[in-house]
């Protein structure tokens, strides 16, 4: 009966402001009724107004933090969120080879929701040149899917372009998340498969600026679904409608972009 309960890895920054980043993932893994672990690479002096200070950890300390992880608990699938620049990127991927995690969800943080950089530049070649092989999912937005596939999106039809383009550079399955494009009142997401397959998710476009961490959110569940044994097409919809949720049933908290209520949906399905 050791670990025989569901476990799983969020490998990301610290959010002293607790909207994104660790603290995010920890609280939607805790809600979606898993054992939330993880692997601390930064910490940000972060509120809803804006980042204030990042400092990444050292190589040897992310190290130590994964084996610790690997010698007790079984985790069943992991995350990645902000890895701040292409050491920390790369020593990730070292350690994501060495031990077995289950399937890894990269969300590739790029800016955070105020606009500061949570990943150096020179860092997006070494996540697609060493993470997103590794990858079972990659979960990006309009503004990452068009640094990773290296193309402006626009609109629905060049979502899914930059799809295939990402899915080339090694990821199994890719979910381009379409809230920053603003054509119309839905938001509409984009899923490839691995087997060539694909769906659209479409919800109504909440106008608010309390949406701190949803991407953190939306991979965190992902993850979550996965390691109670969901398909990845079920962990999918299912964190959509959980995201959605948390945006619709907002709490006031902070004076920029907020942060989602995690706890909306408790026990909705």
């Amino acid at each position: 009966m050791i670990n025989s309960f569901p476990q799983t890895l969020t490998i990301a920054g610290s959010d002293s402001g607790g909207g994104a980043g660790m603290e995010a993932d920890l609280k939607t893994m805790q809600m979606r009724h898993v054992f939330g672990t993880a692997v601390l690479v930064a910490i940000t002096a972060q509120n809803t107004i804006g980042v204030q200070k990042a400092v990444p950890l050292s190589p040897d300390i992310i190290d130590a933090q994964f084996k610790s992880i690997a010698d007790d608990f079984k985790i069943r699938a992991c995350k990645t969120g902000m890895l701040a620049d292409s050491t920390r990127v790369h020593t990730v991927a070292e350690n994501l080879k060495k031990y077995d995690f289950g399937p890894l969800i990269v969300d590739p943080v790029m800016v955070a929701k105020g606009g500061a950089p949570l990943l150096t530049e020179d860092a997006v070649k070494t996540v697609i040149d060493e993470l997103l092989p590794l990858a079972y999912l990659v979960t990006p937005n309009l503004p990452e899917a068009e640094k990773l596939a290296g193309m402006k999106i626009t609109s629905e039809d060049e979502m899914v372009v930059a799809a295939k383009k990402i899915q080339a550079l090694g990821p199994k399955n890719v979910l381009v998340k379409g809230g920053h494009l603003l054509a119309d009142s839905q938001a509409s997401d984009f899923t490839l498969l691995a087997n060539g397959d694909h769906f659209w998710m479409n919800s109504e476009r909440v106008h608010t600026k309390r949406t701190h961490g949803t991407g953190d959110t939306i991979s965190s569940c992902i993850v979550a679904e996965l390691a109670k044994g969901r398909t990845l097409e079920e962990a999918i919809r299912i964190a959509k409608h959980y995201v959605t949720a948390t945006i619709i049933h907002t709490i006031q908290v902070g004076h920029g972009h907020g942060p989602l209520n995690h706890w909306a949906a408790e026990g909705g399905f």
